[in-house]
């Protein structure tokens, strides 16, 4: 893995700081560069991915090539926040070879730390068998205990895999039982509903979600300003790998009791069931909050005037009404009357249809999520 992500660095480090306005297949080629770790595909900017990089830089060229388009009018969208692929990548061509290396060395390194973690979710949730020799690789996945309580099993034990003995050549030979929704409780949440904050800055969503989570997990609450800073935000956004990269540094939900080490996922061609299955398993299981990424349309969220931006949420519950409508709670930071006292209030605490959702997460043309 350490070779790859010396390759990896080397192509971006060789590439000198782009001027001017580069175009966007210009970018995809040069800052959406993959690795492979354990058989597993991961592109800088995007996360963890089922796509080929070929695939990838094509969506992500399609993606910035109509922000591109629609930058003329830009102003009749609400930026809430979110970093979208054109300004991620110029971001990320403009930096001298010395920072852009060191930037990309520290995001795949996390990446190469959390290879245990991918499988985990692809055996648990796509039904994927572990790789051969992968108990022996990565014993810090193995159970450590029998239970289901905090502390006492690793991420990957607690989530269907503890049944599983594993040894120290081979991939253990039983087959656990894998966890369906309906081994889920119909309703459970993460998180204290007070300990909540709109964003004071049309563009701190990031910050905003990054203060509740870790708010969650320290009981301590930080100016959003400061996370802004920690995060790197600026005018344009918050990248969604700052916000997994603080979670990891500030908090404890990264610990082997909870979700592990957070990771960046493409979730695209994940079908509905599979996500929210995803999404149970974080609150249930791991007992911690999600990274939720979609994109802020009307007609994904009934309580918008306009149309907004991609963004972020803190993803903290799920819940199976009695009609057999799947809904989702998370924090929302988006407060349109703050910055528009014409329009309606929007709450903090929010429940909503999870497909919704769904289909607002696979509409952003990241299609990734924080978890």
């Amino acid at each position: 893995m350490q070779r790859e992500i010396d390759r990896v660095v080397a192509q971006g480090a060789a590439q000198p700081a782009l001027r001017g306005r580069p175009s966007p297949s210009t970018l995809a080629a040069t800052q959406v560069r993959c690795a492979t770790f354990e058989q597993l595909t991961y592109c800088l900017h995007v996360g963890w991915t089922d796509s080929s990089p070929t695939e990838v830089r094509a969506r992500i060229t399609a993606a910035a090539a109509a922000e591109a388009r629609s930058a003329p009018t830009a102003t009749a969208t609400v930026n809430t926040g979110d970093l979208d692929p054109l300004a991620d990548l110029t971001a990320s061509a403009r930096m001298a070879p010395r920072a852009r290396a060191a930037a990309d060395r520290a995001e795949l390194t996390d990446a190469a730390r959390a290879v245990a973690k991918v499988w985990s979710i692809r055996h648990d949730i796509l039904g994927e068998p572990y790789p051969r020799g992968f108990w022996r690789r990565h014993p810090e996945a193995r159970p450590t205990g029998t239970g289901t309580g905090a502390g006492t099993t690793s991420y990957a034990a607690r989530s269907g895999s503890a049944s599983a003995s594993p040894t120290a050549t081979a991939t253990p030979k039983a087959k656990p039982k894998k966890k369906s929704i309906a081994d889920y409780p119909k309703k459970d949440t993460v998180l204290d509903p007070h300990q909540v904050r709109e964003q004071v800055r049309s563009y701190w969503c990031g910050p905003t979600s990054t203060q509740m989570i870790v708010w969650g997990w320290t009981g301590k609450k930080r100016t959003q300003k400061h996370w802004a800073n920690e995060l790197g935000t600026t005018t344009s956004g918050t990248a969604i790998s700052s916000i997994v990269r603080v979670v990891n540094r500030r908090t404890g939900w990264d610990n082997k009791a909870h979700a592990g080490p957070y990771i960046t996922l493409d979730v695209k061609g994940w079908s509905y069931g599979k996500w929210y299955l995803l999404l149970a398993r974080h609150v249930h299981d791991y007992r911690a909050p999600l990274v939720l990424h979609p994109i802020l349309l009307k007609k994904y969220y009934p309580y918008l005037d306009d149309d907004a931006s991609g963004h972020y949420q803190v993803g903290r519950g799920y819940f199976t009404r009695k009609d057999g409508v799947r809904m989702i709670s998370y924090f929302e930071p988006w407060n349109q009357q703050r910055f528009d006292p014409s329009e309606p209030f929007i709450k903090r605490v929010q429940w909503q249809r999870a497909y919704r959702s769904y289909r607002a997460n696979l509409a952003h043309p990241y299609h990734n999520i924080g978890v």
